[in-house]
């Protein structure tokens, strides 16, 4: 006995292959386009990553800076004579600090600018 002979249209071939190439071509481009994303997500970890440890690290060193100016605030005032030294002693120093806490806040808010950007 003799097998039927079943051919496969050219155009239903055609077709079929023109349908995997598609589908190539779309598994490639969303690949393509995954990877771009990964490494635009890798990037910007970093760049948050860099940024965040500025932060912390500026802000360790504003509160050194604070605490040593309460330290030597404190210190100079236990040394005043009278109490008239002692509020002139206090407006310097809270000048002095609202001064440093004004840089402070525009550090902080350069850092933030740059993570932004």
């Amino acid at each position: 006995m003799q097998t039927p002979n079943f051919e496969i249209p050219n155009e239903m071939r055609d077709f079929a292959e023109k349908s995997v190439d598609q589908a190539r071509t779309a598994v490639g481009t969303m690949m393509a386009n995954a990877i771009k994303a990964s490494e635009q997500m890798q990037t910007a970890g970093q760049t948050f990553q860099s940024t965040f440890t500025a932060a912390v690290s500026k802000g360790f060193d504003h509160a050194q800076n604070n605490a040593n100016a309460a330290f030597d605030y404190a210190q100079k005032l236990v040394r005043t004579r009278d109490m008239r030294e002692a509020f002139e002693l206090q407006s310097e120093f809270v000048r002095s600090q609202f001064a440093a806490l004004q840089s402070q806040a525009k550090d902080f808010g350069s850092l933030a600018q740059n993570v932004a950007r």
